[in-house]
């Protein structure tokens, strides 16, 4: 049996990482177009949440299950709570859009209009515009008994017309998709230094007299429908993995509506139509003081041109001192591993390292595990080139990559068509291990090249996420390298490893060992601690581990950036931070202390139950002394960060840590140190 008052329920504790981000936008200090920044990354964690989350729950709650989570918790109990703490956190979220976000950037010279800021030149300038630009791409629906109330999709905004015809009779609605292959912000002529900026469906809105000639308008409002996109795809008996994965995908436009947002005075006849005809009930509505879905933020006010002194300022990655001789990558891999912390460190090494296996003549295969990858990602051009010269090339993409999907499976033709061996992912379990291994022949044998890390072959997140990595040629972690993509590509069904350990087989065994050794340690006096870095903590058996250690004499420091289901109740020699900045920290470390001589690790896991048990996961030991050093020099550094640090107090909520001064910023630490 479970103690349950060592957990917190794993969707409330989302939700409080969620509020962390919603805070940076709040912060004064901040540069001001950052700050819209993150009110709609808030928007966009919103989004996903209820379409994965709340989806999953509405599923459970629907079938009646009964089952409590660790912490205890219903499924419909979990339900309600959802409900109220996002409602909170979107009430604060649009206070701080209409009360600090628009005035300021107002001083500042950007302005959001609505439509009863739009008169005179502005007015015909508009009209213009609806004609040309709009009018040709709306396609109103009238609902009536001849058009029955269609099927809406989810995240689109629509407006909501109540028409009065001019021959008489009963209104009706009509529904009027908003375009999502036009820009949402539409930018109207301004003086220099100046920008005037309306929202797409304000404009349709300003134009409804045009859009409906024959018709009067009665009323109009906005609305955005969220879907359950939580769905069971049974690959083991699929016998086309992709055409599952596909019929999947169609199912997500069918899924039960999880959230309806509108704004807070809706109009109350549209309202109650809306209601009716979406069957929903008042829990599932969202009333919101201002625009719906306010991700246009980022998509486009946050890179206005003329405006740089309103963002971070830009930066160059380094790039690695041992790159810029101009001998072969592989014979500076082979001078010794080579450590790479993005996105302070440039991602090009990564990418040349591929390149370079492509036309190296000497290498005789290249395989490769991809997640996510960037739509303008050079890894697929160099992939294929490398099997057009007659190498070997595997590559498993993971084609169940949660909203990647249909971007994996056209990599996936691509790579085909180049001659590579593609594998769609292993049955059973998701394949998120970040691993490349290039086999090459030289005077000494056959010599195994890896790159091992946390984070996605992705050259877009590795400027944003921090994330770390190691180029090796380590014999040791070759020979597992290879045996490890022997049993994904199902060559073989063992794990005969020495140093790698994988999940779903041997991660959580040896963590819990290790950890179980820590307490013995502390019990005869040698140094024992646990630090961890890692992006979600939600696993029981770890946790309880973890508390075990800690029971025993363990100090445990643990940087969770987001879910932390582990409650800390006080307990004396645990604590857990999380950092919220600039850069999303991504990079899963590992460190045991071992008696005083500290083994540290490298994942692309985290402590939760889908990494430890349903996924397929690569951690990788730091054979290297120096490398090793660093990285725990590195999360040293981050422990003491008390600019963007909160803290996991005993009442389950997060403070910021406010620690005297002088103030230390790990991430603008970071950026300084390669400025300089």
């Amino acid at each position: 049996m479970k103690d349950s008052a060592r957990y917190l329920n794993r969707e409330l504790s989302w939700l409080s990482f969620n509020a962390r981000v919603l805070e940076e936008a709040a912060r004064e200090e901040l540069p001001l177009l950052e700050r819209a920044k993150f009110l709609a990354i808030v928007s966009s964690n919103l989004d996903e949440f209820f379409m994965v989350r709340v989806g999953k729950l509405e599923r459970k709650a629907d079938a009646g299950e009964n089952t409590p989570d660790p912490a205890g918790m219903m499924p419909r109990q979990q339900l309600r709570a959802i409900r109220k703490a996002s409602g909170q956190q979107v009430k604060r979220q649009y206070e701080l859009y209409n009360e600090q976000l628009l005035p300021e950037l107002a001083k500042k010279g950007i302005h959001l209009l609505g439509p009863e800021d739009i008169m005179g030149e502005q007015r015909t300038w508009l009209s213009a515009y609806f004609d040309a630009q709009v009018m040709p791409v709306l396609t109103p629906r009238v609902i009536n008994p001849g058009h029955p109330f269609p099927l809406l999709a989810a995240k689109r905004i629509y407006l909501a017309v109540h028409l009065q015809s001019d021959k008489g009779g009963l209104p009706q609605l009509c529904l009027v998709p908003v375009p999502d292959k036009l820009k949402r912000l539409v930018f109207l002529p301004a003086k220099a230094g100046q920008v005037n900026a309306i929202l797409l469906e304000d404009v349709i809105l300003l134009h409804l007299e045009r859009l409906f000639p024959y018709q009067e308008p009665l009323g109009a409002m906005p609305l955005r429908i969220t879907r359950n996109t939580d769905f069971v795809m049974d690959i083991d008996r699929a016998d086309n993995m992709i055409e599952e994965m596909r019929k999947s995908l169609k199912r997500r436009s069918y899924g039960k509506i999880v959230r309806i947002e509108w704004p807070r005075r809706p109009n109350p006849r549209i309202a109650a139509h809306l209601k009716k005809a979406l069957e929903a009930g008042s829990n599932i509505i969202r009333e919101v003081d201002g625009p719906l879905d306010l991700r246009f933020l980022m998509r486009q006010l946050y890179s206005v041109p003329g405006f740089d002194g309103l963002r971070h300022p830009s930066f160059e990655p380094k790039l690695n001192s041992r790159f810029l001789q101009a001998q072969s990558i592989f014979h500076t891999i082979r001078d010794g591993d080579i450590f790479l912390h993005h996105p302070y460190d440039s991602f090009e090494p990564v990418l040349r390292f591929v390149r370079e296996a492509a036309e190296d003549p000497r290498v005789l295969a290249i395989k490769q595990t991809l997640y996510r990858v960037d739509a303008k990602s050079s890894l697929i051009p160099s992939l294929a080139r490398a099997a057009q010269m007659g190498k070997q090339v595997t590559v498993l993409v993971e084609v169940r990559a949660r909203f990647d999907e249909e971007n994996n499976i056209n990599w996936c033709k691509i790579l085909e068509a180049a001659g590579c061996h593609v594998l769609y992912g292993v049955p059973r379990w998701k394949t998120h291990s970040k691993i490349t291994l290039v086999v090459r022949r030289e005077t000494e044998g056959l010599r195994h090249y890896m790159h091992i890390g946390t984070g996605n072959y992705n050259s877009m997140t590795a400027t944003q996420y921090t994330d770390m990595g190691i180029l090796t040629c380590d014999r040791g972690l070759g020979e597992d390298a290879s045996a490890f993509f022997n049993v994904i590509t199902g060559y073989s069904y063992t794990f005969p490893m020495k140093e790698l350990i994988i999940s779903p087989y041997t991660t959580k065994q040896e963590f819990i060992r290790r950890l179980m050794h820590e307490k013995d340690n502390a019990a005869i006096g040698l140094p024992a601690r646990f630090r961890a870095k890692m992006n979600s903590l939600s696993d029981p058996e770890m946790i309880d581990a973890i508390y075990e250690a800690a029971d025993g004499g363990v100090k445990v420091e643990l940087l969770v950036r987001g879910i932390c289901c582990l409650r800390v109740g006080g307990h004396e020699n645990i604590e857990v931070r999380s950092i919220i900045g600039r850069f999303l920290e991504h990079s899963r470390v590992y460190i045991f202390e071992s008696g005083g001589i500290p083994q540290c690790f490298i994942s692309s896991a985290d402590l939760m139950g889908r990494n430890l048990d349903k996924r397929v996961e690569l951690t990788a030991p730091l054979k290297d002394p120096g490398i090793s050093s660093d990285v725990i020099r590195l999360f040293d550094r981050m422990w003491e960060d008390n600019t963007h640090t909160w803290r996991l107090g005993e009442n389950d909520s997060y403070e910021r840590v406010l620690e005297e001064m002088p103030p230390v910023d790990i991430q603008q630490d970071l950026l300084a140190e390669i400025r300089g």
